[in-house]
Parts: C-alpha cells; sequence; structure tokens
C-alpha cells in the first residue's frame, strides 16, 4: 500500500477561496422624503415610522431638519439659494445612506419643486430607491399645532419667511405618496407610509 504523503502544514500554501462560492447579502436602501408645511407632523410621523421598521430589523437612520441646520448647514439662511443648498446637502447624505443599505427617512419641507426634483435625479442616477411623501396637513391645522411657535411668532411680526405664510412652498404634484394626518393618527400615518414601502419590496 502506497503510505499517503503528509503535508508540512508551515509550508503548506494558503487556502484560497472561490469568490464565486461567496453569496453576498444584499440589504435594501431607500429613501423616504416626507415634505410638508412646519407642523404638519412630518417628523412624528417619522420617528413612528422608524421606530417600527427597527423593530423588524432594519438599518434605519431620521434625518431631522433642525439638526441637519445645526450640523450640516450651519450658516445658511432662509434665502432660496440657502434653502436649496440644504435640500441639496441633505439629498446627498440620504442618498449615501441608501445606497449602503440603510432606510433614510428625511422630514424636511422642502418648499421647492425643484430642489426635491433635483434629489430625485440625484437617487435616479445611482439607482437607489427614492420616495417622495407629502404629508398634505392644512395650513389652518398645522397653526394650531405650532409645535415649535413659529406660526404664533410670525403673526406677532417677530419672524418673516415662514413657509406657506409669507413664504411659498410648493406642493408636489405627484408624490409617491399623500398624507392627510390631520384625519388619521401617527400610527395610522406611519402604517400607511410603511405599507408603500412594503409594495415596493424596500421592507
Amino acid at each position: 500500500m502506497r503510505a499517503a504523503r503528509m503535508t508540512n502544514p508551515q509550508t503548506a500554501p494558503p487556502a484560497t477561496t472561490d469568490p464565486r462560492s461567496v453569496q453576498e447579502t444584499h440589504v435594501t436602501g431607500a429613501t423616504v422624503w416626507l415634505t410638508g408645511l412646519p407642523s404638519a407632523g412630518k417628523t412624528t410621523i417619522a420617528h413612528e415610522l422608524a421606530r417600527a421598521l427597527r423593530a423588524e430589523g432594519h438599518r434605519v437612520e431620521v434625518l431631522d431638519g433642525d439638526e441637519i441646520r445645526e450640523f450640516l448647514s450651519a450658516g445658511l439662511g432662509f434665502s432660496r439659494a440657502d434653502r436649496d443648498t440644504n435640500v441639496q446637502r441633505i439629498g446627498f447624505v440620504a442618498e449615501l445612506l441608501a445606497r449602503n443599505g440603510v432606510l433614510a427617512l428625511v422630514p424636511v419641507i422642502a418648499p421647492f419643486t425643484d430642489s426635491r426634483e433635483a434629489v430625485r435625479k440625484r437617487h435616479q442616477a445611482g439607482g437607489t430607491a427614492y420616495l417622495e411623501v407629502h404629508v398634505a396637513t392644512p395650513v389652518e391645522v398645522c397653526s394650531v399645532r405650532d409645535v415649535k411657535g413659529l406660526y404664533a411668532k410670525q403673526a406677532a411680526g417677530e419672524i418673516s419667511g415662514l413657509t406657506g405664510v409669507d413664504d411659498p412652498y410648493e406642493e408636489p404634484e405627484s408624490p409617491d405618496l399623500r398624507i392627510e394626518s390631520q384625519d388619521q393618527t401617527v400610527q395610522e400615518s406611519a402604517a400607511t407610509v410603511h405599507a408603500l414601502l412594503n409594495e415596493r419590496g424596500l421592507v
């Protein structure tokens, strides 16, 4: 019987792995941009949706408009040019997160159609999923909610340039979803967005 040849483990060639045998795990990401007037309920809905998605094991980030203003867009004002720059910066970060498997929820007013479309086109160019959700709460309801006291300050003459009051807000003509938040609970609104994500195969 021929003796088996023993290989010295110190001189044995390193094991190689055929890259074709490695199965890559693809995690779907997407940007969900919630646009609407101040106090429409955008951020509240985004955080409720984030809670539900995280409970399912998804990677989620909420890009809060106030936090972006403080840390990424400090120094920008509220002129049309500055608002556009702010939206494009947020859009860049959202697309970066989304193409790396994160569900980026963006509750940011983004009052101008051309700014929002530029963000959508950035996502389309990269093959990244993008959903536009219009939280279509009427200004009369928003002014009663007045979460940050902005409507009261505008009425008192303390501030100007409030979106939807003395500064323009261009409503989306064909959003992926329109939510009438005044007619349903926060949980119902979040569930509606979740259903859209599910319908599009993103969760």
